[in-house]
């Protein structure tokens, strides 16, 4: 995202700020959240990825090291904790829901819910995309949605009316805002691609890559797992019939990403 756009959201929070009904506190916290999103830098990213693991951490039940779970994860990932440059950090969840993530600082937890669902060959290929999405930086994308969607939320929410606050009352944290972004269709290919050549690394073919989305495809598009990780059927439909092959498609820019975010999450009515 240019300056340019991000000080358009900079302005707003300042007018707001000058409005007779304005929340200058929030305004003013809107305001900051757009200079976070256009200046947030490499160490930020990994900052603010180590505080948001950490916390999502103290949430969970995370699996002991003798857990059945954790040691079947273990013998998958072996000693993978470097690779090009990123160490990464595996740990299972205990729980029944379906879900995966990764952070920039190399964190990747997976739902034991997931586990029960894929075979070894699908749960190492779910391992190696969500490492793909730490090698090929798209978090800092995410953070850089929610740090934006964030300013303009608090913005509205700075208005003291009702708009004002329906908006307050779903402001969520940073760290929820960034696990619910949405990857884009390159994204979600460029890491589909890391994954098949993690499993190839470990002797393997391409296969339980398609039967792992294909697997996943059946969860229904509303599901919060593919929230984040869109369109799987389609993804293994382009595997089966492409493979590897060079294919790059035009993302939506990142402002746009930024909108249909917003009214993804938006508390209100999309024409308030």
């Amino acid at each position: 995202m240019s300056k340019r756009i991000i000080s358009v959201f900079v302005i707003v929070c300042l007018i707001l700020i000058g409005c007779e009904d304005t929340d200058i506190g929030m305004a003013t916290q809107a305001g900051i959240d757009a200079v976070r999103a256009a200046t947030l830098d490499d160490e930020e990213v990994v900052r603010l990825a180590l505080e948001v693991s950490s916390q999502s951490d103290l949430k969970h039940t995370v699996a002991p090291p003798d857990n059945d779970y954790a040691k079947r994860l273990q013998q998958l990932t072996g000693d993978h904790y470097q690779v090009q440059g990123h160490a990464f950090n595996y740990k299972v969840y205990l729980s029944p829901n379906i879900n995966a993530f990764a952070m920039a600082d190399g964190t990747i937890r997976i739902y034991s819910g997931l586990m029960d669902m894929l075979d070894d060959g699908e749960l190492l290929f779910v391992a190696g995309h969500e490492m793909g999405h730490v090698v090929k930086k798209h978090i800092k994308k995410k953070i850089m949605i929610a740090y934006a969607g964030s300013a303009v939320r608090k913005a509205v929410a700075s208005q003291q009316n009702q708009a004002g606050e329906i908006a307050r009352s779903g402001i969520g944290a940073i760290a929820e805002n960034l696990l619910n972004a949405q990857f884009s269709q390159q994204e979600e290919r460029e890491a589909d691609d890391f994954g098949i050549l993690f499993l190839k690394g470990e002797g393997r073919d391409m296969q339980p890559a398609i039967s792992a989305l294909m697997k996943l495809a059946t969860l229904g598009n509303k599901h919060s797992f593919l929230s984040s990780h869109p369109a799987p059927e389609a993804r293994a439909k382009r595997l089966r019939e492409n493979g590897l092959a060079p294919q790059q498609i035009e993302d939506p820019s990142l402002l746009k990403r930024i909108v249909d975010w917003l009214l993804g999450f938006w508390p209100f009515e999309k024409n308030i």
